[in-house]
């Protein structure tokens, strides 16, 4: 690495400050909502789950590579740039994906009384749009939210109760079929064991019973009608396929979008570290992480706001969410202009490429860092369904956008203010011990939400999330860098954020959906949250049984170079190594 022409330090953190922070506003805009963004397409669970599962997948292997190459070509400027401009654009492709029901995103913004149902084969998306004018029973509200049942029976229309749904569902069948009267009961029968007392709660199936009602409104009479059939064949043709372009268009424009995105964070790090390394100042990295948080929670507020204010000013022939990507792609043009200013080293004299080897070595040949490793992969499999679903939970519970933002700023925030008693908290405890009272709050936090009561009712279980996540990252981070070896510490910890959380992060949203799907997102959480008590009991069985850590780092005591100390310093320091030796050799 030669010097760059000029070495600012206090320049260079300024402007890694002011970029850490506009990509946490970037990055707020749109990640914590994504997946209601999907709901609003009318994609179920299931669908929601592989399209998440697949772009963790992506992002853990493809990061890494982008980083080599660009390290290795002296492209990390250029890939910085390309990311943000690529990713402004890209984001841009989810909005032209078209909802499974657009008439639902047009009656939902002006308010108009129908009832519009859509029949698709089991085990696809079913959807249930019921809006109502006003009625001249005063009992009744005048004017109803719009409610969605899918598949995976999540959604009750807020202000709603269930008897007032079904009172209605019940009034009306398949096919556009306002005013028309019902020629059957039992069209839909719920299929999920323990849901007889709530039965909007669970997978509902098409009853054999009574075929539905075709488009113009006309009773199907009997099988033998041959255009009825054709009617009835054409419907749920239609709906298939609509799913399917709906699903295969998100799944195309989320992989596409994070094959350009994945990389930034990763190649920013590194030339922020490298350079600051060559000046000896890394002591001021650790922090830097701060100004990402207050991003994150400045933008998941400010986006929220700006969504319930616009409402459907922008448009109504696509779901409100989309304001999320048009923010995203204003701001990654923000985060561009910063980006030519950041700090990027000139290596000329490429480093060892075998310190990623040599970090997964290490990991297979450690015991305490294979069962570190599996406990970043079951966080991520865990953390994954909070990610992913619980905005949905929220959502049935009638909580709004804004909500949603404020719930994600005060787990930021938390993470935020337990920072300066870090080390206390690692000295008084223990990294093991840290480690257990963050798998101990995630396992409480997950229980908690499966009882969720109201629309406010997530907030104060949110605070928790600065010791189930941010202390347990802590204690893990300390972890690494006590077991690595000299010149592994950064490779090792990128492949335990990028391999292993990032594979459980993916294998946890692969089955998170159909659990919720198969049974509800209440039973999802408690099942998380009895995987994480089983795990930490195991973990802290196990942790005596292990081979005990050395005292005294050896190899990175060796590695120190001679010619920084003088030979009666040489002498001291190894008079000083035989004397730890001995102690040591007298603890075993």
């Amino acid at each position: 690495m030669s010097a760059n022409p000029r070495w600012d330090v206090s320049r260079a953190l300024g402007v890694a400050r002011l970029f850490h922070l506009v990509c946490g506003v970037r990055d707020a805009c749109v990640t914590p909502f994504l997946t209601l963004y999907l709901r609003q397409l009318g994609l179920a669970a299931p669908w929601v789950g592989i399209l998440m599962g697949t772009k963790h997948l992506v992002a853990a292997f493809w990061a890494p590579f982008c980083a080599f190459l660009a390290k290795s070509h002296q492209k990390r400027r250029a890939l910085l740039a390309g990311s943000l401009l690529g990713s402004a654009v890209a984001s841009l492709l989810m909005v032209l994906v078209p909802p499974l029901d657009k008439e639902l995103v047009y009656r939902s913004c002006n308010g108009s009384g129908s009832v519009t149902t859509t029949v698709v084969p089991l085990g696809v998306t079913l959807t249930v749009s019921i809006t109502a004018a006003p009625e001249p029973d005063s009992s009744l509200p005048a004017r109803r939210s719009p409610g969605v049942l899918e598949a995976s029976g999540f959604r009750n229309g807020p202000g709603e109760s269930d008897q007032e749904i079904s009172s209605d569902l019940h009034g009306y069948l398949v096919g556009s079929v306002e005013g028309v009267r019902p020629t059957s009961q039992g069209l839909l029968h719920p299929v999920t064991p323990g849901v007889k007392d709530n039965p909007w709660e669970g997978t509902f199936e098409v009853a054999n019973t009574a075929l539905p009602l075709l488009p113009g409104g006309t009773a199907v009479g009997s099988l033998a009608n041959s255009s009825a059939a054709k009617g009835k064949a054409q419907v749920l043709e239609l709906s298939l396929e609509g799913l399917r372009w709906t699903f295969i268009l998100s799944l195309g424009s989320v992989v596409f979008w994070e094959l350009l995105t994945a990389p930034l964070e990763r190649v920013a790090d590194d030339s922020l570290y490298e350079y600051l390394d060559f000046v000896d100042a890394t002591d001021r990295y650790g922090s830097l992480w701060i100004w990402r948080l207050l991003g994150m929670s400045a933008g998941a507020c400010g986006i929220a706001a700006v969504v319930g204010q616009l409402d459907c000013f922008l448009m109504t022939s696509t779901p409100r969410g989309v304001v999320h990507f048009y923010g995203y792609s204003l701001v990654s043009t923000l985060a561009l202009l910063v980006s030519l200013a950041f700090p990027v080293p000139i290596c000329r004299q490429r480093e060892h490429s075998d310190k990623s080897v040599k970090a997964r070595s290490l990991v297979g040949s450690n015991p305490r860092l294979i069962v570190l490793a599996f406990t970043v992969f079951l966080l991520g499999a865990v953390t994954s369904t909070v990610q992913n679903f619980l905005f949905w939970h929220m959502d049935d519970h009638g909580s709004s956008e804004l909500v949603m933002g404020f719930s994600v700023a005060l787990s930021l925030l938390g993470e935020v203010l337990l920072y300066p008693f870090k080390t206390t908290l690692l000295r008084k405890l223990s990294r093991v011990g840290t480690v257990g009272l963050g798998l101990g709050c995630l396992a409480g936090q997950l229980l908690y939400y499966s009882f969720l009561w109201s629309w406010w009712s997530v907030l104060p279980v949110q605070v928790l999330s600065a010791i189930s996540y941010g202390a347990l990252w802590w204690a893990v981070g300390a972890s690494i860098e006590a077991l690595a070896t000299p010149g592994t510490e950064r490779p090792l910890s990128a492949m335990f954020r990028g391999h292993f959380y990032g594979s459980g992060s993916s294998l946890g949203s692969f089955v998170a959906g159909f659990v919720a799907m198969r049974f509800s997102l209440a039973v999802l959480y408690q099942a998380c949250c009895v995987a994480l008590l089983l795990w930490l009991a195991l973990f802290l069985s196990i942790q005596p049984r292990l081979p005990q850590e050395r005292k005294i780092n050896y190899s990175k005591l060796l590695a120190m170079e001679a010619s920084d100390s003088s030979d009666s310093e040489q002498g001291t320091e190894r008079d000083w190594l035989v004397k730890a030796m001995r102690e040591e050799h007298s603890d075993w």
